[in-house]
């Protein structure tokens, strides 16, 4: 595992062998909702010996439809979040969205995702390395893995090693993704740590309706091979009732579902 995450897994008990997670509800939408989620999993995660990132978006960009949810306003999101990380002693990450975004949402977040349709977005790239955060792409749904190395030399070349690649799916038609492994060991040949999105990999976007579709029910088929195919973490939206979820309720993984879908990968993981 590279130090920068060692370093920030430090307070955590867990098997250095393992896979890494990163998992939460896909937005905040109360701080009823974001403990509950920080509770189960972290406490599934202590047991089973997996190093945890708990992850939750403070604000919803990107959304089919101009009268989706959002956010419950960017301050009281953030805090919530960091207000998660300090009760269960666990690093914490949320999307930004724009470069004037990235150091104010550092000063709450140990680790800066940048949303798959942003990924090429060169100002964004280097106001996210600028913060000195770990920073997590998502490869976008129009790249392939070696074409992911142009977003990991802007952020090196802004002084920051501490890089993630997010395999999250390919864009299949207009209205569907599939997921080709070779992008896990293909954008690992950049030198950084690879986790698979197992739940956006599964949306089926742009529906006509202005909801995103999804096929939750392959949720632990995507887990699976990921770990088969050699991915250093795993990242699962996960949620109580995904059917009352404010955003992508169609591809989260109910929040009960979670603990047995984690104890078969931890013993794949060990056969692998």
């Amino acid at each position: 595992m590279k130090k920068f995450l060692t370093d920030i897994f430090a307070g955590q008990q867990y098997d250095e062998k393992n896979f890494f997670l990163i998992a939460g509800p896909c937005v905040v939408e109360s701080e009823e909702l974001i403990m509950e989620v920080a509770d189960k999993v972290s406490s599934v995660c202590k047991r089973l010996g997996i190093p945890y990132i708990f992850k939750a978006s403070y604000r919803k960009a990107n959304r089919t439809s101009a009268s989706s949810f959002t956010g419950i306003g960017d301050g009281n999101a953030l805090a919530l979040v960091k207000k998660v990380g300090e009760k269960y002693n666990l690093p914490t990450t949320s999307d930004i969205h724009a470069h004037d975004e990235a150091m104010p949402a550092a000063k709450f977040i140990d680790v800066l995702q940048i949303p798959a349709f942003l990924c090429r977005q060169t100002d964004l790239l280097i106001a996210a390395a600028g913060t000195n955060k770990i920073v997590n792409v998502k490869k976008g749904q129009f790249l392939s893995g070696p074409a992911m190395k142009f977003a990991v030399e802007k952020i090196r070349k802004a002084g920051n090693d501490k890089i993630i690649l997010t395999e999250r799916g390919t864009t299949f038609g207009y209205q569907d993704l599939v997921v080709d492994y070779r992008n896990i060991p293909w954008m690992q040949d950049h030198g950084v740590p690879v986790v698979m999105d197992c739940t956006h990999s599964l949306q089926q976007p742009n529906q006509t309706s202005g909801i995103t579709g999804g096929n939750p029910q392959l949720i632990s088929t995507i887990a699976k091979a990921a770990i088969a195919a050699g991915a250093d973490g795993l990242f699962i939206e996960t949620h109580p009732d995904p059917a009352v979820a404010k955003s992508d309720g169609a591809n989260m993984l109910k929040l009960d579902l979670l603990e047995s879908l984690l104890e078969k990968l931890v013993k794949l993981k060990k056969a692998v």
